[in-house]
């Protein structure tokens, strides 16, 4: 008896030690998990993006090398002649995300209430122009609204414009191919919100009276908000940045500020410049944001 009483404690200890590690290792599983991508973000996103302030900042070229000597000369020449290239991406950027969402809307309530058993396929034809690569995409839209094209050539066949009515290049075309090619990160974040809404909360508001108008407006459209706001940045974000349709569906007056990025970066290889329009369109983008998140109500989208 007492020597097993003795041992006891000696066995319930290292029982003790591995519940104690088990314990520990539980509550260490979701910083392990999280391991591979905040290294993806400190190498590919956060280093990138501190050099490119410090560039900003620096004085020097990429011959001789840069010096940090906390020059703002940059943002203030990005800030005075590169304006009218800032309103163009707001507004062709504002534009085609209010263009996805007027058009993404109906076809993800479609999807969601009245697709039946074409759902997938719908869904699958969302989704195919991610098949093919974004610049054959705007190459097919410029070719789609080119003055010889199968759009363009039938409607002047009819006598329907002049012969020699044009869309392309213009501020038309460009906001026509940024609402083209990102449709599809509004439709599908809208499509996740109203495939959740139960259609009961419909019915019950129509036998509440509620019109079909009201029952949208009370209902459907409140419930839909945290696709509205996903769908929403997931397109304005990209649009606002974007230089590849700009550059092969409008003109040198349609430039967007992507354009700008681009041609001082890798045509005239002045680095200061393109990082300091970098970080204002960056800041521009956070402000933005943040704003329409206060507006929408974060916290309830949530919830």
């Amino acid at each position: 008896m007492a020597s097993v009483s003795a041992a006891s404690p000696t066995t319930g200890a290292p029982r003790a030690h591995d519940a104690s590690l088990r314990a520990r290792l539980g509550r260490a599983a979701p910083y392990i998990l999280l391991t591979p991508g905040i290294l993806w973000l400190l190498i590919f996103f956060i280093f990138p993006t501190v050099w490119m302030l410090l560039i900003s900042l620096s004085s020097g070229d990429i011959e001789s090398g840069f010096r940090l000597t906390f020059d703002t000369a940059a943002y203030a020449k990005a800030l005075s002649e590169f304006t009218p290239q800032f309103v163009n991406s707001l507004t062709y950027g504002s534009i085609a995300t209010i263009s996805c969402f007027l058009i993404g809307f109906p076809v993800a309530y479609t999807i969601a209430f009245r697709g039946g058993r074409y759902k997938n396929l719908i869904l699958f034809m969302v989704i195919a122009p991610f098949f093919t690569s974004f610049l054959i995409r705007t190459l097919s839209w410029k070719i789609l609204l080119g003055d010889n094209g199968p759009l363009l050539s039938v409607i002047k066949s009819l006598g329907i414009v002049s012969p020699d009515f044009s869309v392309l290049p213009s501020a038309f075309s460009v906001v026509a191919g940024l609402t083209y090619n990102f449709l599809p990160f509004m439709i599908l974040p809208l499509y996740v919100s109203l495939e959740k809404i139960d259609i009961r909360l419909i019915e019950a508001s129509h036998d509440l009276y509620a019109g079909h108008w009201g029952a949208f407006r009370h209902v459907t459209l409140p419930l839909a908000l945290p696709g509205v706001f996903a769908g929403t940045l997931l397109t304005f974000i990209p649009a606002l940045g974007d230089y590849v349709n700009a550059d092969l569906l409008g003109t040198t007056t349609t430039r967007m500020i992507g354009n700008v990025i681009q041609s001082q970066f890798f045509l005239i290889g002045n680095y200061q410049i393109p990082a300091a329009l970098s970080f204002i369109l960056m800041s521009a983008i956070l402000v933005a944001v943040f704003v329409y998140a206060r507006v929408l109500g974060t916290e309830e989208l949530t919830g």
